[in-house]
């Protein structure tokens, strides 16, 4: 089982979104199970449960991952081909954003549309370097920093904005036959608060 897989075909990404198959799909994440095994978890009949499942197989979400001799009946164990999904933009190409029709570094639906693109050019490499049984190299940079004034995080984009364009100006070896082009997304943006609970409000008073 893959970590996480990505969604490039509009009619897997309907499938994925139908909230019953996308249960269905948590379920298997946790591990293989028959339709029987189904069923009572999430409350429908086996027969509907098949039915769901044999679409979430066909279009590559969940796989077989055995069979068991269960009385008269042989029982299909089905297992998720992921524990996650991500789906691309490539799903909805027709209106997939565009980072290239504008550039705006201080606009959230710019940093919007350039993680979309990223979503779409990594899902696509991962698939091709999976048909080729190749690994692919890539690499990423995790982080949160609490600036304490709005000036600081200015003096901080100018500074990185500085910083990384040094370094493509130092590596860029636009004329080596050889090399092969890479592209750099740096974001910077406001951390998402999480939902508090009551519970844990109680304890940090």
């Amino acid at each position: 089982m893959l970590d996480v897989t990505v969604i490039e075909d509009p009619e897997a990404a309907a499938v994925s979104l139908d909230p019953i198959r996308a249960r269905l799909l948590a379920e298997l994440g946790a591990g293989p199970a028959s339709a029987a095994m189904l069923a009572g978890k999430v409350g429908l009949p086996r027969q509907k449960v098949n039915y769901h499942l044999k679409a979430l197989e066909r279009h590559g979400l969940v796989e077989l991952a055995g069979e068991r001799r269960k009385g008269n009946v042989t029982e299909r164990l089905m297992r998720a081909t992921a524990a996650s999904y991500v789906i691309s933009p490539l799903a909805l190409a027709a209106v997939q954003p565009d980072p290239d029709r504008f550039r705006d570094q201080l606009s959230a639906r710019w940093l919007l549309a350039l993680g979309a693109r990223l979503v779409r050019d990594v899902g696509s490499l991962i698939t091709g370097a999976a048909k080729a049984h190749q690994r692919l190299a890539t690499y990423a940079l995790d982080g949160e920093v609490r600036f304490a004034s709005a000036a600081d995080r200015a003096a901080f984009i100018q500074e990185l904005t500085a910083g990384v364009s040094a370094l493509i100006r130092k590596y860029d070896a636009g004329e080596a036959e050889e090399g092969r082009d890479h592209r750099i997304v740096v974001a910077v943006h406001p951390t998402v608060k999480k939902p508090s609970t009551p519970q844990l409000d109680q304890q940090n008073q």
